[in-house]
């Protein structure tokens, strides 16, 4: 039986939402996950002198939960 587990995450960037989130899952990866998913509950950025200043992207990751 697999259990897969879902983790709320924020993600920034410079440049865009889809390096955001790409920032998520590959630090999820590196943290030793095994990513199946993602589901992008909101998008925002941040905002000075008329400029964007960081995008920010809140996502629901889900991977299989493995007991050690």
């Amino acid at each position: 039986m697999a259990i897969i587990k879902i983790r709320e995450v924020v993600g920034t960037s410079e440049t865009s939402f889809e390096d955001a989130l790409r920032q998520i899952i590959e630090r999820e990866i590196r943290a030793g996950k095994k990513v199946s998913g993602a589901h992008v509950v909101n998008q925002t950025v941040d905002v000075k002198d008329g400029q964007i200043n960081e995008f920010r992207v809140d996502a629901k990751i889900a991977y299989r939960w493995e007991e050690k």
